[in-house]
């Protein structure tokens, strides 16, 4: 591929995932409340929802897709009904400072599901790469290679925008580490984190 393509596909899509939207507030409202230590998981879900749509758009399968709608409805529901279940646990649980490895309430299994769930059922992405995708790469003539780039290119842009975003929630909090601010802190992230989930649902 060439690389004003790749740098321009790079660009388009930076454009578009650093701009809050659901995965980066579902993230940000997670390490707000609960650390960093899950927040592995869920970016590498998410990551992988943004390649899953990549994969759709250049294989030529939107088309496959549009008839399995309700499908990625119904996906996108699943992961606004465990945002939601986050948001409750958050709201009762009592906050505190997990000690060095000490792995957080939710599995990483789980958290990693979500992620993907939010970016597969994401307008967002759907629209990026249904629509803006094919503007700024010809693909039509993709090939093998040209989509490994691709690849790699989502991958590298998408991990280090979400982890920058999780560093930058981690550096807030540990600044607001007292009990009374925790607990304020659970509370807030907790109210993002339901208002995510119904924004989910309504978009």
């Amino acid at each position: 591929m060439e690389l004003a393509q790749l740098a321009a596909f790079a660009a388009a899509y930076f454009a578009i995932i650093v701009l809050p939207g659901p995965a980066v507030t579902a993230l940000v409202a997670r390490v707000l409340a609960r650390g960093g230590q899950g927040a592995p998981a869920l970016i590498a879900g998410c990551v992988l929802g943004s390649l899953t749509w990549l994969m759709v758009a250049a294989t030529g399968l939107a088309l496959i897709a549009a008839s399995f709608q309700p499908l990625f409805v119904a996906i996108r529901y699943a992961g606004a009904a465990y945002l939601l279940y986050l948001a409750w646990k958050f709201w009762r649980a009592e906050p505190r400072m997990l000690a060095a490895g000490e792995a957080p309430a939710e599995g990483a299994g789980r958290l990693f599901l979500t992620g993907l769930a939010i970016n597969l059922g994401n307008p967002k992405a759907v629209a990026f790469y249904l629509a803006v995708l094919p503007s700024v790469v010809d693909l039509g003539g993709l090939t093998g290679a040209g989509l490994a780039e691709l690849a790699v290119t989502t991958a590298l842009v998408a991990s280090s925008v979400l982890s920058g975003y999780a560093i930058l929630a981690a550096r807030a909090r540990a600044r607001l580490a007292t009990p009374e601010r925790l607990k304020l802190l659970s509370k807030l992230s907790s109210l993002v984190m339901a208002a995510t989930a119904i924004r989910i649902v309504t978009r």
